[in-house]
């Protein structure tokens, strides 16, 4: 789907959408442990990008239809109508503004609303009422608790993301084709639900483990040794599926091993912090959030998804602390995150930086071009040019008794005729629109400017009053915009 946003104009197949469909249902069905969210944003995003292609929509309006299907989607399956926003938002959608948004909310709405009404109202887990103090109330204990947690659920994020890559890496080199390489990888998932069985009764690890997590909330599974054991053939179980090429998603999967990750931390707290106040279902919920934030890079979405699937507001400030330290020890051990690393074998990089707009907040006289000409209006390029070089792209503005009269951009074509017509006016190449501005206005409202009156620069000038050439402080082209952009985006 991210591939379909930013390398293939939005356009995904419409029978996409049916194939993935059974694809996952025989996957899951089967016992691969892989999630149903990710079939789900990919059935949903087919729909709309498919619907946007009939109807002969822009690029742009295919891109939105088809994060709101994929919005609308996650919204339906987990009956997280916030979640399912701030999914398309935090993952999809390169620009978020109101043609965006206002879209992708309609969607999600209408498609909760609709899977209440087929599915039913509740949520995903039933969690039991956990007291905790407010934040206010917290001591050295509780924070070191829930910082630590989400340390540690940013390391496993990271062997989470790592590991897949290992096993995508792996099968394709298997002998033989696809077909014996799904064979071989579900096999030693088999394996392991067959030993799980004979050792503890029941498989555990197959499918999405929604069983296993309602059981840890319900402190029905406390056993410090087989959360652990748990998560560890969980990560086994859901990087082998996908490697060997099964058909599914890594949010269920994300969830299993946050709780079962934090319901062993808080029986391991309970030792180390006795006064932490950490119990299994609030380590198990923070957990879950943690390692969906930090595994998928959607800290909001994490937090809100969470919340929203478990409908437990006592436990949101906690979460909130461990998935941004989660997020950050991930992002400082891989850059990627568990969704644009999958894109490394088709050479497709996803840029981080598409919500980066700090750049709209700098003022006019942050960036403009300080280096100008100011000549008079009736004179030949020869005497307003003087002797500059030739090859310097620095903007004219024309004046005339003080009054600003116009202005010629860089690149105008007005230093290669100086030297073969050197008599000509520079009236002849003053812009019909005259775009100014204040040195303290914001760029963005230079950009709205510009393209209403399709200029090519804004001329700068400091002061409220009507401007004269005394005034003006500086030009702001096109180059320093561009330069502006460049410099905002991070390294």
């Amino acid at each position: 789907v991210m591939d379909a946003i930013f390398y293939r104009r939005g356009n995904i197949r419409g029978v996409v959408a049916i194939v993935k469909s059974l694809a996952s249902a025989l996957s899951i069905g089967s016992g691969a442990a892989v999630g149903r969210e990710g079939p789900i944003i990919q059935i949903g995003s087919a729909l709309g990008s498919s619907l946007a292609q009939r109807i002969g929509l822009s690029t742009g309006q295919k891109i939105t239809l088809l994060s709101a299907g994929a919005g609308a989607g996650i919204a339906a399956t987990f009956n997280t109508p916030l979640g399912g926003v701030l999914f398309a938002i935090e993952i999809l959608l390169p620009e978020v503004s109101n043609r965006t948004f206002l879209p992708v909310v309609v969607a999600t709405g209408s498609a909760t609303f609709l899977g209440r009404i087929l599915i039913g109202p509740n949520p995903a887990f039933t969690v039991p009422d956990i007291l905790f103090p407010a934040a206010r109330y917290f001591g050295l204990e509780e924070a070191i608790a829930f910082v630590a947690l989400g340390a540690l659920c940013g390391v496993a994020a990271w062997a989470f993301i790592r590991l897949l890559v290992v096993m995508e890496d792996a099968f394709p080199r298997l002998p033989g084709n696809v077909y014996t390489q799904n064979i071989v990888g579900m096999t030693l998932v088999g394996l392991m639900m067959v030993a799980l069985t004979h050792a503890f009764g029941h498989s555990y690890v197959d499918g999405v483990g929604y069983g296993v997590i309602q059981s840890v909330l319900d402190q029905d599974m406390t056993a410090i040794g087989l959360l652990a054991l748990l998560f560890v053939l969980k990560l086994l179980a859901t990087t082998i599926s996908l490697g060997c090429g099964a058909s599914g998603g890594i949010f269920s999967p994300s969830l299993y091993l946050g709780a079962t990750l934090g319901a062993a931390f808080a029986g391991i707290a309970g030792f180390l912090l006795p006064l932490s106040g950490v119990t299994a279902p609030s380590a198990a919920i923070v957990g879950m959030a943690a390692m969906v934030g930090a595994g998928t890079g959607g800290v909001m979405t994490g937090i809100v998804m969470v919340f929203e699937m478990t409908r437990d507001y006592a436990i949101i400030v906690p979460v909130i602390v461990a998935v941004a330290v989660a997020a950050g020890v991930r992002r400082s051990l891989i850059g990627e995150t568990i969704y644009t690393i999958k894109l490394r074998h088709r050479g497709h990089r996803i840029p981080k930086e598409r919500h980066t707009n700090l750049y709209l907040v700098q003022q006019a006289q942050d960036i403009m071009e300080r280096r100008f000409i100011l000549a008079e209006a009736g004179t030949t390029l020869r005497d307003s040019m003087g002797w500059e070089d030739v090859d310097d792209l620095r903007a004219i503005i024309v004046e005339r008794e003080g009054r600003i009269v116009g202005l010629i951009p860089p690149r105008s074509g007005l230093w290669r005729e100086s030297v073969s017509n050197s008599d000509r006016l520079v009236d002849d190449f003053v812009e019909s629109q005259l775009v100014v501005c204040r040195d303290v206005d914001l760029l963005s409202l230079v950009l709205a400017r510009l393209k209403r009156h399709r200029s090519g620069a804004a001329i700068v000038f400091h002061g409220t009053h009507r401007p004269r050439a005394s005034d003006i402080v500086g030009v702001i082209t096109k180059r320093a915009i561009a330069d502006a952009v460049i410099d905002n985006y991070d390294d």
